[in-house]
């Protein structure tokens, strides 16, 4: 009988420890370390059996040869940089209803369409309501192969057919190991059966779709570990009550970092969205005050998207501040920025913020088209109906300059936009770009043009 060692796994870090603690010594966390049983055969061949490769210069080491499979879904192509990687491990997170299943059954449904061998195993539903779905997105007639199946053997028997090339288990969360005590779904389970299928699929060349869960604070549900174990992580992002979906590359591997697609959700399912600027810019009231229009950069690409700020009198003690879109702590930074530094007398207002069509914007360089909508709505001046802002602000006011302005600038001037107001470190390359250019060196100045 094979010998069994007893290791424990944190499941934060991933660092393997010979004996239990309570609080795990890499990463600091409670409760964290898991038992892990293995054999010695299966010890001796991760290690090698004592035998240890000797080093090689990297300039004689062969780069593996890239074979990336387009699945016809541009949008999607392109937050995995460019197409399928085969051998290549993708995991897929969202909240419930998003649309995880739907995307990952197009794209395989498209990639066996043109005569790539692919799998879809569900774990949730039953082929009947798998077909039922396939129906509604047009995928009836697909030679994609679907299996139903939530054991970890019959699955990992079913990825090593001969010949496979993608495969997609829908989802993680319901695959369950044998010999594990614990349900399915649990920090063991979870990490044995995507550490088995990551295994098995890149030993075989074949490219792994796992769909995860996601928990309240809208992590993947599971160990951390979960998100190293892969190549590229995708979330899937959308408001209460938006029709858009946001497909977000949060880790790549084999591509950019924060590349986004954006789709819609119809009646036959999702469908790309090719001008993201135009939608969210579509019914923008162009001679309000407190509106402003940023070009924002997401990955490679550049987005037009509208600022909405509402300013007002308090009607309580305390003012009421809101903020959708945009990060609360930076918002308040800006606040107190524009009432020190451009005089505006902001503390006893109610200041909300908005950023249209359920978009996200996080970056520095939203700084200043977020000053000026607040201060458009305080003084009740619209902004410039042809004009677009891009500065970061710092805390003495000035307005420092942004990368990319050329591509922001581009997606501007074929939307139609004639005006921009931007860094004095930016006026020369924006100039080139752009018929009008409103240099701007602090917030007195940006203020100013509101007059």
């Amino acid at each position: 009988m094979a010998k069994v060692d007893t290791t424990y796994v944190c499941a934060e870090c991933g660092a393997t420890f010979y004996r239990w603690s309570g609080k795990c010594p890499n990463c600091q966390q409670w409760d964290s370390l898991q038992e892990v049983r293995a054999t010695a055969e299966r010890r001796d061949r991760l290690r090698g059996a004592g035998a240890v490769a000797s080093p090689l210069s990297i300039a004689e080491v062969r780069a593996d040869r890239e074979v990336r499979v387009p699945t016809d879904i541009p949008e999607f192509d392109r937050v995995l940089g460019g197409g399928v990687l085969l051998g290549s491990t993708i995991l897929l997170g969202g909240d419930p209803g998003i649309g995880k299943s739907t995307i990952l059954l197009q794209a395989l449904g498209k990639l066996a369409a043109r005569g790539v061998r692919c799998l879809y195993v569900s774990c949730e539903e039953s082929l009947g309501q798998v077909k039922m779905r396939a129906d509604r997105l047009g995928l009836g007639g697909s030679p994609l192969a679907v299996a139903a199946e939530g054991s970890l053997d019959n699955i990992l028997a079913l990825t090593g057919a001969e010949g496979l090339q993608v495969a997609g288990v829908d989802s993680i969360q319901r695959v369950n190991a044998e010999g594990i005590d614990s349900p399915p779904g649990s920090l063991r389970q979870v990490n044995t059966c995507a550490t088995a299928l990551t295994e098995a699929c890149k030993a075989a060349g074949c490219a792994l779709f796992l769909v995860g869960h996601v928990t309240k604070q809208g992590l993947i549900a599971g160990p951390r570990a979960l998100e190293h174990l892969v190549d590229t992580v995708l979330y899937f992002e959308s408001e209460r009550f938006q029709s858009l979906r946001i497909l977000r590359a949060e880790k790549n591997r084999f591509g950019a970092v924060n590349e986004i697609g954006v789709f819609e959700m119809g009646p036959d399912g999702l469908q790309e969205v090719r001008n993201p600027s135009e939608l969210f810019l579509a019914e923008r009231d162009t001679s309000a005050s407190g509106s402003v229009v940023t070009a924002t950069m997401e990955g490679s690409r550049a987005l037009l998207v509208e600022i909405q700020a509402l300013v007002g009198p308090g009607s309580y003690g305390t003012p009421e501040r809101k903020v959708s879109g945009m990060d609360y702590r930076r918002f308040s930074m800006m606040l107190s920025v524009l009432e020190r530094q451009a005089g505006l007398e902001l503390g006893r207002c109610d200041a909300f913020v908005n950023v249209a069509g359920g978009v996200r914007v996080f970056e520095p360089a939203a700084d200043l088209p977020l000053v000026l909508a607040l201060a458009s709505s305080f003084r009740n001046r619209p902004f410039f109906s042809d004009g677009v802002a891009v500065g970061e602000v710092g805390l003495g006011g000035e307005v420092r300059a942004v990368s990319r302005i050329e591509e922001r600038l581009k997606e501007a001037r074929k939307l139609g936009f004639e005006r921009a107001v931007v860094p004095t470190g930016n006026a020369k390359a924006a100039s080139r770009l752009i018929g009008q250019v409103h240099a701007v060196r602090n917030l007195h100045e940006a203020t100013r043009l509101l007059a």
